[in-house]
């Protein structure tokens, strides 16, 4: 009893240093946006201040903020989209097919640095003119979107049985039915956790936006440049901004946790 009592006394005192050099940046990030410049850079008044919500107002009259937020969720969402519809019949036919050469082939995709690919990304788009587009966002997001949601799917559609496929065949169904409207409800888990870490992804994307995106598709990585100049940095603003960033990533994330959970373990046990 003793030796259980000091082995979760100790779990327990891992866990929470654990949590608290995890925890510590973002709740000094989420302080930080309630303080003014000289509150900011003083180590007196890290807990202790007076709140103000001039940042939060700043970042959104005087940066136009919105903007930003309309452009990275509308790139985030179509490179998801797109990725589920290209990435499930893709990963389906590999899973059941044993297609392993192509699945290897998918996987070296993923490896590769998104960096390789975006100088020809950059001379390709400015050859037709699509520089500064959505299109060009969303197809160079999808470029890691993509393959990410085939691998994660792979293994998912592998640890279904057969049996259910044939059932439906046997019922009359022809096999994009089948796929239709039965595999992809009982994947819900595993698509669900596959959408949103793409989501996630394309959500904090700097790389590419930096190089293909201009003042119209401008997305929120890019815009927290907007409070650095030469002579200083607008700490309060960029953390206000940072806090805003950060938001619909942590609600997904709390929200859907037990989907993301069940996603990746059911993709991993087979039968």
């Amino acid at each position: 009893m003793k030796k259980k009592r000091g082995s979760r006394l100790l779990q327990t005192l891992l866990t929470f240093i654990v949590l608290i050099v995890f925890a510590f940046p973002f709740v000094w990030m989420l302080l930080a946006s309630f303080k003014t410049q000289s509150q900011i850079l003083s180590t007196g008044s890290l807990f202790i201040f007076k709140p103000t919500f001039h940042n939060y107002v700043s970042v959104f009259k005087e940066y136009d903020f919105l903007k930003f937020i309309w452009n990275s969720f509308l790139v985030a969402f179509g490179s998801t989209l797109l990725s589920l519809i290209l990435g499930l019949p893709a990963a389906y036919a590999i899973a059941r097919h044993h297609l392993q050469k192509l699945g290897l082939l998918i996987l070296v995709a993923r490896i590769i640095p998104g960096i390789t690919f975006l100088i020809p990304w950059f001379i390709l788009f400015s050859k037709i003119h699509l520089v500064d587009t959505y299109t060009a966002l969303i197809l160079s997001h999808m470029l890691v979107g993509l393959p990410f949601i085939i691998w994660i799917m792979i293994s998912f559609f592998e640890a279904l049985p057969t049996e259910i496929e044939e059932s439906g065949l046997i019922d009359g169904c022809t096999h994009h039915q089948v796929f239709l409207r039965i595999i992809l409800p009982i994947s819900g888990p595993g698509v669900i956790t596959a959408s949103l870490l793409s989501f996630i992804f394309s959500w904090n994307n700097f790389m590419f936006s930096v190089i293909l995106a201009g003042d119209k598709t401008k997305t929120l990585p890019i815009a927290v440049f907007n409070f650095m100049s030469y002579s200083e940095i607008n700490w309060g603003a960029l953390m206000a901004a940072a806090c805003i960033i950060t938001l619909p990533v942590l609600i997904i994330a709390l929200v859907s946790q037990r989907y993301v959970v069940s996603g990746l373990s059911a993709g991993a046990v087979k039968g």
